[in-house]
């Protein structure tokens, strides 16, 4: 039976504050909790529908925490989407590790990213072009906020994150820094390097003026229409796309 504890305690996950108080903080969906049972992080409550139990019975039967199978209109009092009719999860948060950032290798660092669908959306497309981790400055969204979490769709349990002074950071790398401006070298003519840190800025002022005096490489998007500027999430797409290209371009056959 699920109680109003528990229910209490994974409302106030929906907080910043008590995610950083409890040090936890809950996923929901069928895709977003398969994602993360079958990842590294420690889940400790599992509330699951019928359904859920019929689709993943593994999984289900494989969960050491406190488990609880309840109804669909349940999920959707405990959590915030009203489609979710199979699982929600409760998970630990990872320590806030160092991040290394090494050779031959793309590292995306976000400088003030604050809307967390544009957080989650950008894990997604990290995760897609192979991105192993990622560089947060302290004022981008907070990683474990539900709507970031839901827009990665499972993403974010295969990166690496640090939230950490990028200034500080990135004075320390020994890789080239690419940086997104509206202003620089067109993807169109950059032949290389493809490896190092992309670095994308906030989503009104773009890359702050303590970070653009580190950034080795300018880059730009040709525009061929009337738009002002792409949103940071697609921007981060098309770079990833380019950088990626062109380090399937110079493997050998």
């Amino acid at each position: 039976m699920l109680s109003k504890n528990t229910v209490k305690f994974i409302k106030s996950l929906q907080q910043k504050k008590f995610r950083k108080q409890e040090q936890a903080f809950f996923v929901e969906g069928a895709k977003n909790v398969t994602e993360l049972l079958r990842s590294d992080y420690t889940c400790t409550h599992l509330l699951y529908s019928e359904k859920f139990a019929d689709a993943q019975p593994e999984l289900l039967s494989g969960f050491d925490g406190e488990k609880v199978r309840v109804l669909p209109a349940e999920l959707k009092t405990a959590g915030t989407f009203s489609s979710n009719d199979q699982a929600l999860v409760v998970a630990r948060v990872k320590p806030n590790l160092p991040v290394l950032v090494s050779s031959g290798e793309l590292v995306v660092a976000l400088d003030d990213i604050r809307d967390p669908g544009n957080l989650g959306t950008i894990i997604r497309i990290a995760d897609w072009y192979g991105v192993k981790k990622m560089l947060l400055s302290p004022e981008t969204a907070d990683l474990y906020n539900p709507k970031v979490l839901h827009a990665s769709m499972g993403s974010f349990t295969r990166l690496a994150f640090e939230y950490v002074s990028l200034e500080e950071k990135l004075r320390d790398v020994r890789v080239p820094v690419f940086g997104a401006f509206l202003e620089g070298l067109s993807i169109y003519s950059h032949s290389g390097p493809a490896e190092g840190v992309l670095l994308m800025g906030n989503e009104s002022h773009g890359i702050s003026p303590e970070l653009e005096v580190l950034v080795s490489q300018k880059l730009t998007i040709p525009s061929f229409g009337g738009a002002e500027s792409l949103n940071v999430a697609v921007a981060t797409a098309v770079l990833c796309d380019h950088l990626r290209r062109l380090r399937q371009a110079g493997k050998p056959v």
